[in-house]
């Protein structure tokens, strides 16, 4: 499987790539948080981490830890237009419940 983005995430990326020449890709993963145990995160990676995955897709590279892939392992990120802004959304096919407030999820994969 893969991490990948939509059209409109990786035109974003790309973007932000642009505008951030020191970065070398998207940094993907999860943390604990919230009331279900955890959350997606996405930032600009600075580099690359032992122990990381790299994904490539149209030049972009995402770059997941060995922690959170067995948890985001075939996620879609995209990129979804609300109103005045713009967020990325995440598409987990792991993900088996999630928190009322949606800040937080659980899946049915156990990380270390």
């Amino acid at each position: 499987m893969a991490v990948t983005l939509s059209p409109a995430a990786l035109a974003r990326v790309q973007r932000y790539l642009v505008e951030t020449p020191e970065a070398v890709g998207l940094r993907f993963g999860v943390t604990k948080t919230g009331c279900s145990g955890w959350q997606h995160t996405a930032d600009l990676a600075k580099d690359e981490r032992a122990g990381d995955t790299v994904f490539e897709q149209e030049g972009v590279r995402i770059y997941v830890d060995a922690i959170s892939l067995p948890l985001v392992d075939g996620t879609e990120i995209d990129l979804v237009k609300q109103r005045l802004g713009e967020q990325f959304v995440f598409r987990n096919p792991n993900v088996a419940d999630e928190c009322g407030c949606g800040e937080s999820f659980t899946t049915t994969v156990h990380a270390a």
